[in-house]
């Protein structure tokens, strides 16, 4: 499974990663619950998904497990340690040729914040 979170691909085996009691335990969570606290992550480091991998991929896990349709997601925080609330978040959910073709510029470090903003997000189009 790939989860594209901001400018990031992260390829996992949901079930790999999930044994019985955790996915139980994971299960209980709401999808407020999981954003709430992808927002704290953010806020407290806004480039999370470089500077700590393993949390971002674990908060895509969590994102992918909540909201299964769902395949990527990007949270924008306008400077450290600002207020959750301040923190913008988006969803969508990318064809597999889109994902596969990310996982490569990826792979290739031909993969950054302006081509993922240009091909999925669009927020820099006028």
């Amino acid at each position: 499974m790939l989860f594209l979170l901001n400018d990031v691909v992260f390829e996992f085996d949901a079930q790999a990663l999930a044994p019985p009691l955790d996915a139980a335990r994971f299960r209980a969570l709401s999808l407020n619950y999981v954003l709430e606290l992808g927002k704290e992550l953010f806020s407290e480091d806004p480039l999370l998904h470089r500077n700590s991998p393993e949390r971002a991929r674990r908060l895509a896990l969590l994102l992918s497990m909540k909201q299964p349709e769902i395949n990527a997601a990007l949270f924008v925080a306008p400077a450290r340690g600002c207020h959750s609330d301040l923190i913008a978040v988006r969803f969508c959910n990318l064809s597999i040729e889109v994902m596969a073709h990310l996982r490569s510029r990826s792979q290739a470090g031909a993969l950054d914040a302006v081509t993922c903003d240009n091909e999925v997000w669009r927020r820099l189009a006028a």
